[in-house]
């Protein structure tokens, strides 16, 4: 049972979202190829931030081992906007805090409305006073056009279930020139663990087809030592 607290801030997130989402984008006629319920815990009302924080937020966890090197890799610049996409718990949240400055803004967005109502609680904790979570929904971040200099998108790609909708999201969220970062599961088959054949739905030369096809360009595939099964990539929006 979700809290009259957290009621209210869903219905505030509703009601700035619907006013936000940009209502002019075409629509994917057809759910991309991904497992069917991937998104089901995070859509549950029994959905514990707590518990997933212990999963997510472990060193056992690559990209949690790697975290502040990965920050550093999309290259955010002091005074900028960066929307982390699907983030979850908010393990990227403090590095990228740190990047932005006092100056900057950090909007982590997240399809479940518990884990928003958790990064409000955790950032209110921490005081960070530039960062405001967001309600994003399977089709659209509901960020206003030109609003963000970068987009971040870690272990979250395989979840769109309309990548098509989500990638004309980013892109109109970006300003020009603004940067897209996606770390994703490499998906080799023989080589990725079956889990990994199992739940993503692309591998990475599929992913670069279709952020390219968005009208992305691609910058750079970044290569972080600790990355063993994550691969890192950089893309831009034209100027």
């Amino acid at each position: 049972m979700l809290s009259m607290r957290a009621l209210l801030l869903l219905a505030v997130l509703g009601l700035w979202a619907c006013q936000s989402t940009p209502s002019s984008l075409p629509q994917q006629a057809e759910r991309s190829p991904v497992p069917a319920g991937i998104n089901d815990n995070f859509l549950s009302a029994e959905l514990d931030p707590d518990e997933w924080a212990t999963r997510w937020e472990a060193e056992s966890r690559e990209v949690c081992a790697q975290r502040d090197a990965i920050a550093q890799a999309v290259g955010i610049t002091a005074g900028s906007t960066v929307v982390d996409v699907g983030a979850g718990t908010g393990l990227f949240v403090a590095p990228f805090v740190a990047a932005v400055g006092p100056q900057g803004r950090v909007i982590p967005v997240d399809i479940a409305p518990q884990f928003v109502e958790h990064l409000t609680e955790r950032c209110r904790e921490a005081g960070f006073d530039n960062v405001t979570p967001r309600l994003s929904f399977e089709r659209s971040l509901g960020l206003p056009a030109n609003s963000a200099q970068f987009a971040f998108v870690c272990d979250t790609y395989h979840h769109f279930e309309y990548h098509e909708d989500m990638l004309r999201s980013l892109y109109e969220t970006l300003t020009p020139g603004g940067v897209l970062v996606i770390v994703d599961f490499e998906r080799i088959p023989g080589v990725s663990r079956d889990w990994i054949l199992g739940h993503v739905r692309a591998g990475k030369e599929t992913v670069t087809r279709e952020v390219q096809a968005a009208g992305f360009a691609l910058l750079e595939e970044v290569d972080l030592p600790g990355l063993e099964e994550n691969y890192l990539l950089r893309f831009q929006k034209p100027e």
